[in-house]
């Protein structure tokens, strides 16, 4: 072979191998980029025209697929979508998934590898990919309770209700307002898919918003748990205890500013007054002083053990896979003044309304804040489990000891206090209110409400928040609006 032939060859030769090393490439190490990616519209269309599996609850189907007559085959359904649009989230053409749907895809749309054998089974008999089930820990009658009363108040509302079983960290309950029907997403002309997309994403009342996970306000004086949990966990404090009281505090002068805090006209004596009236009334000189005494780190730390400035909740997702929630804050580096307003929750304090949940949870978890969670099983399309959720705890944020003192302060303000609305007969009920001023200008204040019953061996935690309604700016109140509905979704849950 002469030269030039052998330059031909050798070219020859590496052109092929080029091409095999890039198909390879391709077929194997990137088929999973080029599977979950949008634009892959071969792709797309197959996963949207397969037999896609259910989201549960209980076992009824609040995301299923049905049969159609067009050219994919299925279409995704949603029996009640205003319920549990903030659960479900959506599944819409071109991969614009949320919620579960999001979170657990792999399993719902047939391709996790734990159900390799089914899919195999499929392609040897020649049937249609299957999707998996998804069950969660929602209870329905604490949902449908939770929605009906939330949505009952006047007006165009803005708000969450978040409820906990303290002792697993299920969520029984997630629903906000206004929500949004989740079959304007998931229709297959897509020009009305984008259509409908767009009117929700324009909505200044945002019903895509998750209120119960994304919104982070100034919790009030719910946020007097923490302070007052912090100063029992100081060992200077017991229910029975005496702590400051009066008409006004005033803050300390420690960063230019100073301004004096007030109880607007409840009873807080005059001096000294017993740890109970100071939580039934919700005492703003008490419990900014006793911030104050704790201190700002051991504020902090108390806060943190609660699960402030952290993420924990995962189920949820958005349509780039990263996890919907907001961080609940409780400031750093604060002097005695921001120290002593963040002691009754106002300050640069947020939460929402699933941290403030876990709260009233870990108080009545004897302490224990456990980790919350959404999705209960993963199962086969044949109802096998594949996968169960186990318990997890996130923090011990007091001691058992500890936790019976607030639990007692919070049953008091139930049965003599601010909290009364959320009494329920014959249960000892644990609660506490909150108006929390919004620190805008013409936004009226938010309405706060969080309660765990029965007292002595809680089944359930609730947290609600209203952010706005048609309700007179004199008359907002969290145990007046939100103490109700708290009461509703106890009832629902102990009553079964």
């Amino acid at each position: 072979m002469n030269k030039p032939i052998r330059i031909v060859a050798i070219l020859c030769l590496a052109m092929v191998a080029a091409l095999l090393v890039g198909a390879t490439w391709r077929q194997f190490f990137k088929a999973d980029d080029f599977a979950d990616d949008a634009t892959n519209r071969r792709v797309v269309d197959e996963e949207f025209s397969r037999d896609r599996g259910a989201i549960l609850v209980g076992r009824t189907p609040v995301a299923d697929t049905k049969p159609s007559d067009d050219r994919y085959e299925y279409q995704r359904t949603y029996p009640e979508p205003f319920l549990y649009a903030p659960v479900t989230g959506y599944y819409a053409y071109g991969g614009s998934i949320t919620g579960v749907e999001r979170s657990q895809n792999s399993i719902l749309s047939g391709e996790d590898d734990r159900l390799f054998v089914k899919r195999l089974v499929d392609m040897v008999t020649n049937d249609a990919t299957q999707g998996g089930d998804v069950a969660l820990t929602i209870d329905a009658d604490a949902q449908r309770a939770a929605y009906d009363a939330l949505t009952d108040l006047p007006g165009d509302v803005q708000g969450a209700v978040v409820a906990i079983e303290p002792k697993t960290g299920k969520i029984l309950a997630n629903v906000t307002s206004p929500s949004f029907n989740t079959n304007d997403l998931a229709v297959h002309d897509q020009n009305q898919w984008s259509k409908n997309a767009k009117r929700l994403e324009n909505d200044e009342d945002q019903p895509l918003l998750n209120r119960g996970v994304q919104t982070a306000l100034a919790p009030g004086s719910t946020f007097k748990i923490v302070t007052a949990a912090a100063a029992i966990s100081s060992g200077k404090y017991d229910a029975d205890s005496m702590v400051p009281g009066g008409a006004t505090y005033q803050l300390p002068l420690t960063s230019g500013e100073s301004g004096q805090i007030g109880n607007e006209g409840r009873d807080c004596g005059s001096g000294p007054i017993p740890f109970k009236q100071a939580m039934e009334n919700s005492c703003n000189t008490s419990f900014a002083a006793l911030a104050n005494e704790v201190g700002a780190d051991a504020m902090l730390e108390q806060a943190e053990k609660f699960g402030f400035n952290q993420e924990y909740f995962d189920d949820l997702q958005r349509t780039d896979g990263e996890s919907i929630q907001a961080i609940s804050v409780f400031p750093e580096d604060m002097d005695e003044a921001q120290t002593g307003q963040a002691g009754i929750g106002q300050f640069d304090v947020r939460a929402t309304p699933l941290q403030m949940a876990m709260v009233s949870a870990g108080v009545a978890n004897q302490g224990v804040v456990m980790k919350p969670y959404l999705v209960d099983e993963l199962q086969s399309a044949d109802s096998e489990v594949l996968e169960r959720t186990d318990p997890e705890q996130l923090h011990r944020a007091l001691s058992a000891e500890d936790a019976q003192e607030v639990t007692d302060l919070m049953v008091a303000t139930v049965a003599e206090g601010t909290a009364y609305p959320a009494a329920i007969d014959g249960i000892d009920v644990a609660g506490k209110t909150g108006t929390a001023q919004s620190g805008i200008e013409d936004v009226p204040p938010y309405a706060w409400f969080t309660s765990f019953a029965p007292a002595e061996n809680a089944q359930v935690a609730v947290a609600v928040m209203i952010q706005s309604a048609d309700i007179p700016r004199e008359e907002i109140a969290g145990g007046v609006y939100g103490g109700p509905i708290a009461k509703a979704v106890m009832e629902a849950v102990i009553d079964e």
